[in-house]
């Protein structure tokens, strides 16, 4: 290269990741995403960043099959085991915190040491969450007093494929949050990233990559909120809906929730959140929303020694 020339720089391509692979939006659509911008910018646009993938119903559709294909091997696995993976998640994050920073600082118009903030919070929550994997279980759970020569004992079950509306307000501490508890407790995930800040989805999904996590236990989408989850609303084999990301839009809400009742999906409705709250404690709310209790009676005594369960 001569002393004259001037070196373009390597635009990054990003892209969907659903079954543990990065393609391309089968419709071949993309989008420009750019910085945020004030309110005092009135309708300006940001600066450009770079163009993500709009994701197309086939996409959705792709991402179930993915999700459920991995559902056994995920639910079947010790909870240790998941939540040294989620821990893995937060380890790898660490390593990526300065990308991390610069995303979230773009897509959400913060300052440097706020977005540092945000990227910390975000690492600790996965952190959070690996540490009640084997946990929740001892806390939803247990032996019931019955009326009768009988142990009754309860046991929580993760429900399925969860389908994840992504927090529009806040693309990677939100995200996280919402993500984490459905894949501690045993669930798979098809999330759709926030619509106008998606990059921190999409970098995360590069992290789920190369974390040990199962191809297919999280799956996500970028593009258009309502064009990605009116399919998964409406998807047979969903077996719940997080519609977090549909918070400002009370008509979508509900459309979807309608959607979602045609096979009696489990349902986390969507509630108004300020970006500050996510930094709250996050409790044990989102871990025991999508799972369901098993309940097991085992005769004791004279009655032998066989026992049912529904």
């Amino acid at each position: 290269m001569s002393e004259s020339a001037t070196r373009l720089s390597v635009f990054k391509t990003y892209k969907l990741y659903v079954g543990g692979k990065f393609p391309r939006s089968e419709s071949g659509r993309v989008y420009e995403v750019t910085t945020a911008t004030s309110a005092s910018d009135g309708a300006g646009q940001g600066t450009w960043l770079a163009n993500a993938p709009l994701a197309s119903r086939k996409d959705a559709r792709d991402a179930v099959v993915a999700a459920r294909k991995a559902f056994g091997g995920w639910s079947g696995a010790t909870a240790y085991l998941r939540g040294q993976i989620l821990y893995r998640v937060a380890e790898m994050m660490e390593g990526r915190r300065h990308q991390f920073v610069r995303e979230v600082a773009d897509a959400e118009g913060l300052s440097k040491s706020r977005a540092a903030e945000t990227v910390e919070a975000a690492i600790d929550r996965w952190v959070w969450y690996a540490g009640w994997t084997d946990k929740i279980s001892q806390v939803v759970g247990g032996a019931n007093p019955v009326a009768g020569p009988y142990f009754n004992l309860s046991t929580p079950e993760p429900t399925g494929v969860v389908a994840v509306l992504a927090p529009q307000e806040s693309p990677l501490l939100g995200l996280v949050s919402v993500i984490a508890p459905v894949i501690a407790t045993g669930n798979t995930a098809v999330v759709a990233a926030a619509e106008k800040a998606p990059l921190p989805a999409l970098s995360l999904a590069e992290v789920l990559a190369t974390s040990d996590l199962p191809g297919g236990v999280v799956n996500i989408l970028s593009g258009r909120t309502a064009e990605i989850a009116a399919p998964l609303a409406a998807h047979q084999d969903v077996n719940a809906i997080d519609l977090t990301g549909a918070a400002g839009d009370a008509e979508l809400a509900r459309d979807l929730q309608v959607a979602a009742a045609d096979n009696l999906k489990r349902i986390l409705r969507p509630q108004p959140v300020d970006k500050a709250d996510w930094f709250a404690d996050p409790g044990t709310g989102r871990l025991t929303a999508f799972l369901e209790t098993k309940t097991v009676w085992h005769p004791t005594g004279s009655l032998g020694a066989s026992g049912s369960s529904y």
